[in-house]
């Protein structure tokens, strides 16, 4: 079972709350934080956030867990892991608020819930994540975590006016496992 906290050197992962409103409202509003993000409606309203709430409060931890990233005392983003369980496959996503990218603290977020999910886990064998081919700092954390190139889906998806290319990055236990030991 997947830890409901989980602390890092510079964060607090922890399930998301109703009283998150303000500071889910605040990131999530910026067009440029949302600019990759498919289906995040634009504008966003208070109603945005209070289903984003309301759904991430109804999940079932076992298929889908999902965490806010506290710093500051404040939800600043989001990290998110769901489970075929039956192919032993984890699938990441993650988002922080803009005035934070650049400072290495998705990387720490998805680092820690990956560790957390292979040690919950001993059969999951793969974590992958993708972001679209022109989202070059989401590319970038998927490096940093050691996860290889694996795919380009070609204009398959529509957002916001334009075809995009899908950038499929993948991680086995085995490689998370070196990266570690390093």
């Amino acid at each position: 079972m997947l830890p409901e906290v989980i602390e890092t050197d510079r964060l607090r992962l922890r399930p998301f709350s109703l009283e998150d409103v303000e500071d889910v409202l605040s990131y999530a509003s910026d067009p440029e934080w949302a600019r990759h993000l498919g289906p995040v409606p634009q504008p966003y309203t208070r109603a945005d956030a209070e289903g984003f709430l309301a759904n991430q409060l109804s999940q079932d931890r076992t298929i889908r867990a999902s965490w806010a990233i506290e710093y500051a005392r404040s939800a600043v983003g989001g990290v998110n892991i769901g489970f075929d369980l039956e192919n032993r496959v984890g699938t990441i996503g993650y988002s922080i608020a803009r005035v934070l990218w650049g400072r290495g603290l998705v990387t720490e977020a998805a680092g820690a819930v990956i560790d957390a999910s292979f040690a919950a886990d001993p059969d999951l064998n793969r974590i992958q994540a993708t972001t679209h081919e022109q989202n070059a700092g989401s590319l970038r954390v998927m490096e940093k975590l050691g996860m290889v190139r694996e795919g380009l889906l070609r204009q398959d998806q529509y957002l916001r006016g334009k075809f995009r290319n899908t950038v499929w990055c993948g991680l086995l236990r085995c490689e998370w496992e070196a990266l570690k030991q390093k």
